[in-house]
């Protein structure tokens, strides 16, 4: 710690008045140290840092207004710092960080308030707990010397001082820093990893997931265990003491290339209506509460697809393998029953530890072929012995899909996309994901699971991890109403009062408006984060009182989680025993669930925009239609029907003052010119940076308007 920031924090952390001699007796410096701490004093006097009362005490300059944070961002030019009292987020430009990086421990000064446009902005005055992170970057050339410009410090690259492994210009790294500057340019840093061309997304994602902390390799403990399971086969013994549904039509239904098939279905018709079997693999006997399987699962939380990649919760040995309800094997699962009206009301549900055979490992395409009438006879072959399952499967869905609308559902549709690598795991191809007629009803299958599981967990009053969705909070709501009125859309009841169906009308009344996909988006991001907890609120959005998530326990700890719960439940283990074992172990559960969750979902969100720019740098200089999708001072974005985004320079627009109106619209007030979400446009790709997932585009004209197709360059 250097002189500078050994005062402050003294005087914070005594709130002040304190001599210098008192400083240093406090830290214990030597006496020769006085006349350092006169010069640093005196120092920091000038810059206002501190102040000098007439009876030689030392104060902090606005004591007030300081307090300890963590550095949460870095931008090239301006950072954020958490407030640890409030939570709140303060501005601090570049030259006020004082070389702080992201964890960082810091003092700091509020130096204006926070107002409704923006944050409060505050000076680091002085770094406390340095960060142990580590931070990417790419190694240049400078003259004869390498080194290392990183991707989120926002400074000039950086000198090395220490090389674990050969470097060469271009290549992606890891770095620490070794010794701290005063400004972010003066660090000194070692590197830590080096992961090959930065100009490869599989080296940026890998990257990424060693400085965010996401698991990629299995403990030693959880591997040995899984090996366990290695040509595991169900005996007589395990089937003989849950019921038997081996002589069920039951069959699975997933995409193509999926190995960890964790949920499968029956259906027959009824003289009411339908029963319906959700059959899903039995994970919580295999992996058991304290296990070294059981501990890795709960620290990844979910597993995370990245590109055409997966990094399981569960080693593939489970998941792949005994796991996994492969077809004309003998599985254990855990079923939900249910007898369903004619209307689509479940009537009756059961939960069974079973013991299920299934019939075929469907593929969403080729179901949806003898939906549609296209089968060839070769996929009618291989579907025989459940083919007569399959019109009644859709007739039960579109029942089901209809009672969800009549619920005031919104049906909110959000662009999906499906990277494709080639064997040498680069960026080929990205296409949107499109679901079929077989995905929606096996999602409305699912459902009705998940319902019936939550069920029991209120009616019984026992502990449950639930999979909540709160209303949307009212400013939100407002700033979506005012976003509709600027884009010429009638809000249609939206209000602080709106209900799902108020949002679901929206969505019905604007299906065939030409900004229809904004709309989806902008509704989406109105909508809360659906999370997990302990406490049954509801789901907003599926307008359900009762839900959770119970029919992915390979994929899912929360699954995980409720199937432990329900197995002791239907072994008539009464609710007082399972509140005491399973009271702490559901909060906990839920708590951790949402958080790796949410570190998932940003994963794969920032991984596949490292592949989107390793896909559009081999289509550089070709033009593409696309729409706007998002405005902000800097500039436009710009959305293609791949689902691939770039982002518009606004200085490529023109040299006049640009202003963003309302949050959707960007106005040059010289031209006139209005740039806004929606619109559509034709762009040139002009450069992807895969090392940072970045895309930039060139305006080549505006589409006036779609509907007459007049256009204007």
């Amino acid at each position: 710690m250097n002189l500078e920031t050994l005062i402050i924090a003294t005087l914070f952390e005594n709130g002040g008045g304190m001599t210098l001699k008192q400083i240093a007796n406090k830290n214990e410096l030597p006496k020769k140290y006085l006349d350092k701490l006169k010069n640093t004093a005196k120092s920091m006097i000038r810059q206002r840092t501190i102040f000098k009362a007439k009876s030689d005490l030392y104060y902090i300059s606005d004591i007030r207004t300081v307090f300890t944070g963590k550095v949460a961002t870095l931008s090239r030019t301006f950072g954020f710092v958490t407030n640890l009292a409030t939570g709140e987020d303060c501005f601090v430009s570049g030259g006020k960080l004082k070389g702080a990086v992201p964890g960082d421990t810091v003092i700091a000064r509020e130096i204006a308030a926070k107002t409704e446009q923006r944050s409060a902005t505050a000076e680091v005055l002085a770094v406390l707990d340095v960060s142990e992170e580590l931070f990417g970057g790419v190694i240049v050339k400078e003259g004869k010397m390498l080194k290392v410009q990183p991707d989120s410090l926002g400074c000039p690259p950086l000198t090395i001082l220490k090389v674990k492994e050969q470097i060469k210009e271009g290549d992606k790294v890891l770095f620490s820093i070794r010794k701290r500057g005063e400004h972010h340019s003066e660090h000194i840093v070692d590197i830590v990893r080096v992961l090959g061309s930065s100009e490869y997304a599989k080296s940026a994602t890998e990257a990424y997931l060693i400085q965010n902390n996401i698991p990629v390799d299995f403990s030693e403990e959880a591997l040995n265990q899984a090996k366990q399971y290695v040509n595991a086969v169900i005996d007589e013994k395990q089937t003989a003491k849950r019921l038997d549904l081996r002589d069920l039509p039951i069959f699975t239904i997933d995409g193509a290339d999926t190995k960890d098939i964790d949920d499968a279905i029956s259906i027959e018709r009824t003289e009411g209506g339908y029963k319906l079997g959700v059959h899903i693999a039995d994970v919580s006997h295999y992996v058991t509460e304290g296990s070294p399987l059981d501990n890795d699962a709960f620290e990844r939380g979910t597993s995370v697809y990245i590109a055409d990649k997966v990094i399981p919760m569960l080693p593939k040995e489970l998941s792949n393998g005994i796991c996994s309800l492969n077809p004309g094997v003998d599985r254990l699962a855990f079923s939900c029953l249910m007898e369903i009206s004619d209307k689509g009301t479940v009537k009756k549900y059961k939960f069974a530890k079973t013991v299920i055979r299934s019939r075929v490992q469907g593929v969403y395409s080729e179901v949806n072929s003898i939906l549609d009438g296209t089968a060839n006879a070769q996929i009618k072959r291989k579907y025989k012995d459940v083919i007569d399952c399959i019109p009644v499967m859709n007739e039960l869905a579109q029942i089901l899909i209809k009672k969800r609308k009549d619920r005031g559902a919104p049906d909110i549709k959000s662009s999906e996309s499906k990277v494709i690598c080639d064997e040498n795991g680069i960026c080929i191809d990205i296409k949107p994901r499109i679901q079929g007629v077989s995905e929606g009803i096996i999602e409305e299958f699912m459902l009705m699971a998940n319902n019936s599981a939550a069920k029991v967990g209120m009616k019984k009053e026992i502990p449950f991890v639930y999979r909540v969705h709160e209303n949307p909070p009212a400013e939100k709501i407002e700033s979506l109403k005012t976003t509709l009125e600027a884009l010429g859309v009638n809000p249609l009841g939206i209000n602080e009062k709106a209900e799902a169906k108020n949002f679901a009308k929206l969505l019905e009344e604007t299906a065939d408006d030409p900004k229809n996909i904004i709309i989806n988006r902008i509704v989406l991001r109105t909508m809360a984060k659906a999370k997990y907890s302990e406490q049954p609120i509801g789901h907003f959005g599926l307008v359900m009182k009762e839900y959770a998530h119970f029919t992915s326990p390979i994929r899912r700890y929360a699954d995980l989680s409720i199937h432990r719960i329900l197995t002791d439940y239907v072994s008539r283990k009464g609710a007082d025993k399972l509140k005491k074992k399973y009271g702490e172990f559901s909060v906990k559960a839920a708590a951790q669930a949402t958080k790796t969750e949410l570190s998932a979902v940003a994963a794969e969100r920032s991984c596949e925009d490292f592949y989107a720019a390793e896909y559009m740098k081999k289509h550089i200089g070709e033009e593409f239609d696309g729409i706007i999708s998002g405005v902000i001072g800097s500039g436009l974005f710009v959305e293609l029907p791949n689902t691939v985004e770039g982002k518009i320079d606004v200085r490529s627009l023109s040299e006049n003052y640009f202003e963003v109106r309302n949050g959707i619209a960007l106005y040059d007030g010289v031209a006139g010119t209005m740039y806004t979400i929606g619109d559509k446009v034709r762009v040139k790709c002009i450069n992807a940076n895969v090392n940072l997932g970045q895309i930039d585009f060139e305006l080549i004209k505006v589409y006036k308007d779609a509907s007459n197709g007049d256009k204007a360059e």
